[in-house]
């Protein structure tokens, strides 16, 4: 075990899939992001023996001390009456986490990691936390590059119960952030265990980090945003929740849980099938500063299948077919990079100037290049078939899953230059919105699409939209880092 473990896991935006990914029947295509968070776990002998100390430096007033008593069975966590405020998050996260260590590596080298405490500080990237209070003392305007001049992991300056949060799933990464490094530290998996795409050490973690975040939820989710967090972007197919009801049941942690949350239990029979975005596009992301409440939407959404079953089955079967559709073609693009990467690049370049309705009509086009601009303008029109069923749906079932604001807003950037799609992601709403767009290595003499798009969202006047810095992540899920390979995290998590 070394003196410092760091593990960080990236955020994700579910660009298809939204609401049929509760069902197992159908699946979802999860984008993971360049945002991250950041778990370092330290020995520190000011917290004394079996204490843990957790920090968020990004908040105000958060830091909760907890102690562990392995003289117990099953291994008990307490909150220190100390403590400001509760964090069930945190707190559910080490009491099973524990628990699940006690079992695999034992009491005697639970108590040798313990034995002169441990300091735990958790932080995000900036794109999790809304950045527009920031952005305006600085007096800069709401644009990518001034995200850029905002220095990483910055502090909010509120309490963590006050921070508007853009809805990139914080509380996943944070929950597999967190009990991967726990697993890494305690010596329960190999530090060399997320090397590999399906490791048992990585399927572990996934386990865990599902029942830790159902269990602080309350309820058993679809879990694509674990899953993203754990193995980046992929098409994911949901568990059937009943692997996990005898343990959402108990009011208390039970103990064995290896049993259960092992990758050798079959009953976790997820699907998780790899997934990337085509080579030269870009992920756009934008913070819509009006908030959804999730949990309402998904409610009545499923209030008016259960029915209107009929209604439902038959569009949500059109919906499901769209998907796949969608995530195809992305992945044939993939292809085409492959097979011919010149004319896939020529061909970007030339969309990347015009709107989508004018990618096929040039009659003296390059043969070579056809292939590709044709599978970029299926994806746009299915992207466009998708948003126009899910605000069916939206209709229907009387749930502003594509309100008109965000329907205005949407149709000005897709029909951009260069804009191949977008919608609303996840369960829709007022919160966010997404683009997939072209991203040319050389746009010149034209104006690259990130910035048509920019400009569209900084002229918009119905709701409050401000960019994000992430990106599509191509380093995958979880994985272990080195401190000093991250800009700003050792600033960030020192103790002051």
């Amino acid at each position: 075990m070394s003196p410092t473990t760091v593990v960080s896991s990236p955020g994700k935006v579910l660009v298809s899939g939204g609401y049929l990914v509760l069902d197992p029947k159908y699946s979802g295509t999860v984008v993971c992001t360049s945002s991250r968070f950041y778990t370092v776990i330290r020995e520190d002998s000011s917290c004394g023996p079996n204490t843990i100390r957790v920090r968020s430096p990004q908040f105000s007033d958060a830091t909760w001390e907890y102690s562990v008593s392995t003289a117990e069975t099953p291994v008990k966590v307490e909150e220190s009456p100390k403590n400001a405020s509760k964090n069930k998050f945190v707190y559910l996260a080490l009491q099973v986490t524990l628990v699940l260590v006690a079992e695999i590596s034992g009491i005697t080298s639970m108590n040798t990691t313990l034995s002169k405490g441990l300091d735990i500080a958790i932080v995000g990237d900036n794109d999790f936390y809304s950045q527009r209070e920031k952005l305006a003392s600085l007096r800069l305007p709401r644009t990518l590059d001034s995200l850029s001049q905002i220095v990483p992991f910055t502090p909010t300056g509120v309490p963590l119960y006050r921070v508007h949060k853009t809805g990139l799933g914080s509380s996943a990464a944070l929950i597999t952030s967190l009990v991967s490094c726990l697993l890494i530290h305690f010596s329960s998996i190999s530090t060399n265990s997320f090397s590999a795409s399906a490791s048992d050490g990585r399927l572990l973690a996934h386990n865990l980090a599902q029942y830790v975040h159902c269990y602080a939820q309350g309820k058993v989710g679809s879990g694509f945003d674990i899953a993203a967090a754990v193995f980046g972007s992929h098409i994911y197919t949901r568990f059937n929740p009943a692997v996990l009801n005898g343990l959402m049941s108990d009011k208390a942690v039970r103990s064995p849980l290896h049993p259960i949350l092992s990758p050798s239990n079959k009953a976790w029979d997820y699907a998780v099938k790899p997934f990337k975005l085509p080579p030269l596009t870009r992920l756009m992301l934008a913070d819509v500063d009006t908030g959804s409440d999730t949990p309402s939407l998904v409610g009545k959404v499923l209030k008016w299948r259960t029915g209107n079953s009929e209604q439902a089955f038959a569009l949500w079967t059109d919906i499901d077919t769209l998907n796949t559709r969608l995530a195809e073609t992305l992945v044939e693009l993939s292809k085409l990079y492959e097979k011919d990467r010149a004319s896939y690049t020529t061909a970007v370049k030339y969309i990347a100037s015009l709107q989508p309705i004018q990618w096929s009509a040039n009659p003296y086009q390059p043969e070579e290049e056809k292939p590709t601009i044709s599978k970029f303008f299926e994806s746009h029109q299915i992207s466009q078939a998708i948003r126009t069923k899910m605000k069916r749906m939206g209709e229907l079932s009387g749930v502003p899953i594509e309100p008109v604001e965000q329907t205005i807003l949407l149709d000005s950037c897709v029909s951009l230059a260069g804009v191949i799609g977008g919608g609303v992601p996840g369960a829709g709403g007022y919160d966010a919105i997404w683009l997939l767009v072209c991203d040319p290595v050389d746009s010149s003499p034209d104006i690259p699409p990130v910035q048509r798009v920019e400009q569209v969202w900084s002229e918009y006047s119905e709701l409050s939209v401000s960019p994000l810095s992430a990106k599509e992540s191509f380093s995958g899920g979880v994985r272990v880092e080195i401190m000093d390979g991250v800009i700003g995290l050792a600033e960030a998590t020192t103790l002051p």
